[in-house]
Order: C-alpha cells, then structure tokens, then sequence
C-alpha cells in the first residue's frame, strides 16, 4: 500500500485490520510498515472482488452472500465501545448534508424552495433518531461486493479504515444496497432474513421481530443512499471523475422505494418526484 502521508493516515487502517483478524477474518496481515513515508506491505488477498464475480454469474450470489453475512456476524461479535470512533449524531448529519449541498445544488443545479428546505430537515431528523435508536457495533462502513474479495478464507475484506461504532443494520444495508449490482426486492430480503435469523442466534442485538429489524436496515439505508449521491456529486465536480454519479438513479431508486413503503417518509417521496419533474423540465429545454 502506498499512502502518502499528507492525504492518507495509515493508522486507522492498521487498527481495524487488525480488529478484524483478531475476530478470526480474512483481512489483510500488515507484515511491514513505514509510516513516515506511507507504506505498508501487506498479505494478498486476491484479484477477484464480489462484485466481478457477481457480475459474470450471478447463480453463485446466495453462496457468496452467505459467507459474506456469516463474517459480518463474527465481526459484529468482536465489537467493544470505546474501540472505534462513534456514528454519532454530526458525523450522521454531516453526511446527509452531502445531498443537497452536492447533489441538489451542485450537480443538479436544483434550490431548494424554503418549504422543501423545512420538510428536508424534518426528514433528516426522523431518520437520524432511528439510526440513532439502534443499538451500536463494530460498522465497516463499505461493507460491499467492490471490497470483499474471493478468498480463502472467503471473503476478503477490504476499505475497512474508516470503520465505526455505530447502528447493527448499517453493514447489512450496505451489501445488500449496493451502489453498483441491484437485487430483486425477494432475494435481498431473503439474504436479510437469514442475516438477522444467525445474528439473533449469536446473540447480536437484532431484535427478535424480523419486521422491526428490516424497518431500521431500510431506514439506516435511506441515510446511506443519500450520503452516496452527495459523496458521488462531490467526486465528479470536485475530483473530476463523473462515472460514478451515473450510478445514481440506481441511488435515487432505492430512497423513492424506501420512503414510498412508509407513511412517516411520504413527503421525501414526493419531493424526489418534484426533483424528477425538475429534471425533466431541464432535459426538456
């Protein structure tokens, strides 16, 4: 690995690598390091992710998935406060900000009238008091296809140094919400259900209605899918790299469905139709 120092702390990355083989994972051992200059040797995982897998059959994602949840689950047990920085309150509200400062105004160019503004912010404060009413475990925070690997053993994990304390939904609404591959709605909630059905049997705090549980994943999910527009937003116009925010209607797709299906986010529904009708009149000129 190479990290400049400047951009990049190694650190974090050294923490957490090590967190999860002590949780008996398949990350990568640090074998030599050199901070001063950013480097690191590392074990090899492999040159196959989830993801290329994924893509060229996906007959193989119930097995892939399986151990992906299994390994999520030994990680979750390994998790002790104080540990890892907190998902708290700011660092969740900043986050969100990333969608109408980087989404809305800079890549759609769309203002917010004040009366959207307002029902924004009421969304975002229903969202953050249930994403903060979960009970909190070790999060990878990018616990999907792109970073886990075909290994033995399977998978490898990679992209873990920004890991948290934070929400038990959050890594089980990443992998199976992913911002590259979409899911039929039936076979991601079957990988939910026996992700809930083994962590509640390893006694993680999932709860013990699966409807209550899948509630908070979609919620926790909903913070996620509108983080990642902004974080695309900001990638094309401020790092100059446009190919990821053409994934966001695969983003956009998952909010209108999630805040369709609850009576509670019904008005974010309608302003991402409104957002749609802006952009269509755009389009149309």
């Amino acid at each position: 690995m190479d990290a400049p120092p400047q951009q990049e702390d190694c650190r974090p990355f050294i923490q957490v690598a090590q967190l999860l083989r002590e949780a008996g994972l398949n990350a990568p051992a640090v074998l030599a390091q050199d901070l001063e200059q950013g480097f690191l040797l590392l074990t090899d995982l492999g040159s196959t992710t989830y993801l290329t897998a994924l893509r060229e059959d996906d007959s193989k994602a119930d097995a892939l998935f399986g151990d992906a949840t299994g390994a999520l689950v030994a990680w979750q047990l390994a998790s002790r406060p104080g540990v890892l920085p907190p998902y708290d309150r700011a660092l969740l509200r900043r986050e969100l900000d990333l969608f109408p400062d980087w989404y809305l105004a800079r890549h759609l160019g769309f203002a917010l009238a004040p009366q959207q503004r307002e029902l924004l912010e009421d969304m975002f404060a229903l969202i953050l008091t249930n994403n903060l009413a979960q009970p909190a475990v070790y999060v990878h925070r990018d616990y999907m296809p792109r970073n886990l690997m075909l290994s033995e053993p399977n998978p490898g994990i990679l992209d873990f140094q920004d890991a948290v304390y934070g929400p038990v939904s959050y890594d089980m609404a990443s992998l199976v919400r992913d911002a590259f591959i979409s899911w039929e709605e039936e076979r991601a909630l079957d990988w939910i259900v026996r992700y809930w059905d083994k962590a509640r049997r390893a006694g993680l705090p999932v709860g013990a209605d699966f409807g209550d549980f899948y509630r908070d994943l979609e919620w926790m999910g909903l913070q996620r899918h509108l983080k990642v527009l902004g974080i695309f937003a900001r990638i094309c116009h401020r790092d100059g790299k446009p190919g990821y925010v053409e994934d966001a209607p695969r983003f956009i797709a998952y909010v209108h469905a999630v805040a369709s299906r609850y009576n509670a986010l019904a008005p974010l529904a309608h302003l991402f139709d409104q957002i749609a009708n802006h952009n269509a009149a755009q389009g149309s000129r």
